[in-house]
């Protein structure tokens, strides 16, 4: 399996974590972080090769959008997710990890992310106005000491219907 056929596999995934966020009628939004299987460690200087077998992965954490539901504005996928993935790791870095979310982090989970560490971050639907990655650059941005791999775009469609049925449907 490729590297963007493993990215599609977990975005799925993540969908179905945001379909569960719009059934509990907060916005939804589903995050989950993955840690591939490792082919060779990083050394010397190279970095790590993985096995981009879906199979092979371990999944970290699994969440979705519950701000409403538990009075939180912190309580985003992405959040949740890595309070989760922290814990089943034993550890607060999430190096070696991929995390998939169905819509480009805020500010705030960018922010967490970076400090994760987590090796990639992959987001289906950009957020122009609010993204912590396209709008606020914190993903590159010089002054950090840690620039995940960002990948964005992935199952983009998918995300977008989702989004816009759950705002349509508000409307209503």
């Amino acid at each position: 399996m490729t590297e963007s056929e493993f990215d599609a596999y977990f975005m799925r995934m993540a969908l179905r974590e945001a379909a569960k966020a719009a059934e509990s009628r907060e916005v939804p939004t589903g995050c989950v972080i993955v840690a591939p299987a490792v082919l060779e460690p990083a050394h010397d200087g190279h970095e790590a090769v993985f096995d981009f077998d879906p199979l092979k992965a371990r999944i970290l954490a699994r969440a979705h959008n519950q701000t409403e539901g538990l009075g939180d504005a912190t309580a985003h996928a992405e959040m949740l997710a890595l309070t989760s993935a922290f814990s089943a790791k034993g550890d607060w870095r999430l190096t070696g990890s991929r995390l998939y979310v169905t819509k480009e982090p805020c500010p705030m989970c960018a922010g967490a992310i970076v400090l994760a560490r987590n090796d990639a971050v992959i987001w289906g639907l950009s957020d122009p106005k609010r993204g912590g990655g396209t709008e606020f650059g914190i993903f590159s941005h010089p002054g950090i000491n840690h620039h995940p791999k960002v990948v964005a775009g992935v199952l983009e469609d998918e995300s977008r219907f989702i989004l816009q049925n759950f705002f349509k449907s508000r409307r209503k």
